[in-house]
């Protein structure tokens, strides 16, 4: 994943209403009762059936590093659906989404005028049309490039172009992304 992706997952991530399970047992138990057994979860984790048996039984409490990040990222992507799908919902269609960013923009511009890519710090709230093309981008596995350039979009229209009041022929591209933070 990106810093875009993940950034949009944070945000949602930022809406549950409890906490996810913190203790390999918890999080075993969580993922055995959402996939039917210990099968399915060894194989979503890449560890042996009786390994995943152990965490249940809490015989054995701490995973190797690796597996304990499939572990938490494989719960934090199943946790509160109902919650996840009522945000990015209500930030597509009515609230929108809040960028703060760090990152170089380059331009087309106009003849006369400078496209030499700039580094800026930007926070700035797009309309829920540029929030559900990201989600609809993010669900169907668009490219990090891809998600950027929805949001130079955006910049593009709300930010630099001010909503047609100036910079009119003015194209932006995202390049360089030092931080990427998003708020729904």
């Amino acid at each position: 994943m990106g810093k875009i992706s993940d950034g949009l997952q944070r945000a949602i991530e930022a809406q549950f209403t409890r906490k996810p399970p913190v203790s390999t047992q918890a999080r075993a138990k969580f993922l055995v009762k959402q996939h039917g057994g210990t099968r399915a979860v060894a194989a979503l984790l890449g560890v042996s059936q009786r390994t995943v048996e152990r965490y249940l039984t809490g015989q054995r409490r701490t995973p190797p590093a690796a597996v304990a990040a499939r572990l938490d990222a494989e719960v934090r992507r199943r946790w509160q659906p109902l919650v996840r799908r009522r945000a990015t919902q209500r930030a597509a269609t009515s609230t929108g989404i809040t960028i703060e960013t760090r990152a170089t923009f380059g331009y087309d511009a106009p003849a006369g005028t400078t496209d030499e890519g700039r580094l800026r710090r930007i926070t700035q709230h797009l309309p829920a049309s540029y929030a559900a093309r990201l989600f609809e981008a993010g669900e169907a596995g668009a490219s990090e490039n891809e998600l950027a350039q929805i949001v130079a979009d955006g910049f593009a229209e709300h930010y630099f172009r001010d909503g047609g009041r100036r910079a009119q022929g003015l194209d932006v591209r995202l390049t360089g992304i030092d931080y990427w933070d998003a708020d729904l």
